[in-house]
């Protein structure tokens, strides 16, 4: 199983939305695929349908509990809307996570463990972060073997990628032990000086990170969350859709950052 991170420390950039559509497209190719969501907000959870109050055990409490087993988290799995998709579902109780578990030995390494328990059941397993620093992203980063950087293309998202990429120096001293890393431009509109420029910025200042391409803003992924169904499946024909394609191809064939002229984008 691979497993592929999606994270900023900033919200509103399109993380869920890339989270679900890529685990949509992988399993549009034939793979079985565990989303794992780590946010608080459970966005995830929700997008799928699942009511929070329904749920007897989420992953805060593979987090806690002591003796940690395969069945312990194949309890804990959940259905989706997909059938090959299924999920690790978040609640509230993650906010706590740091302030009253935070000093246990060994807990920013949980979610390795819990992922290599289930790792022969599924070919991808694609995990949504909270956008703060705290255990839970830490564990996201340990696990990570492709990491994905959603950043809106406006100004003070970038900021946002800045902390982002301070945070992954930290906890990957060594750079080879870093994961495939790319920044994908989210929201991009090329009507908007402010995308047309921050654009720019982001190919200029991190040119060997940045995706090739863009994700361009897309009402239609609102009306996939309101049907709780992954995008592909829901508006297959969209540009989002095609756009995240492309990128979904590039990572599986590590060509992410292989450039197109910016001028296409523009």
């Amino acid at each position: 199983m691979k497993n592929w991170v999606v994270a900023n420390q900033k919200g509103g950039v399109g993380k869920t939305t890339t989270a679900v559509t890529l685990a949509g497209l992988l399993a549009d190719q034939g793979h079985n695929v565990l989303v794992v969501d780590l946010d608080p907000h459970a966005s995830i959870t929700q997008y799928f349908d699942i009511a929070l109050d329904s749920l007897q055990q989420t992953i805060f409490d593979a987090f806690i509990v002591d003796q940690l087993d395969k069945q312990f988290i194949t309890d804990t799995i959940v259905d989706t809307t997909v059938d090959s998709i299924k999920l690790l579902p978040a609640n509230i109780a993650l906010a706590t996570l740091d302030k009253k578990y935070g000093t246990r030995k060994g807990l920013g390494l949980r979610l390795k463990q819990i992922l290599a328990l289930v790792e022969s059941d599924y070919d991808y397993a694609v995990i949504d972060c909270p956008p703060v620093l705290g255990v839970l992203m830490i564990n996201a980063l340990a696990a990570a073997q492709n990491l994905i950087i959603p950043v809106q293309t406006e100004f003070l998202a970038i900021k946002g990628l800045e902390r982002m990429l301070e945070t992954i120096a930290m906890v990957f001293k060594q750079p080879q032990s870093r994961p495939q890393t790319v920044i994908v431009p989210t929201m991009y509109d090329k009507r908007t000086r402010a995308s047309v420029d921050s654009l720019r910025h982001l190919r200029q200042t991190y040119e060997d990170t940045v995706w090739r391409s863009i994700i361009s803003i897309d009402t239609h992924f609102r009306d996939a969350s309101q049907n709780h169904q992954v995008p592909s499946r829901y508006i297959p024909e969209s540009r989002g859709v095609f756009e995240y394609k492309q990128l979904c191809k590039d990572i599986l064939n590590g060509s992410i950052n292989r450039f197109v002229n910016i001028q296409e984008a523009v």
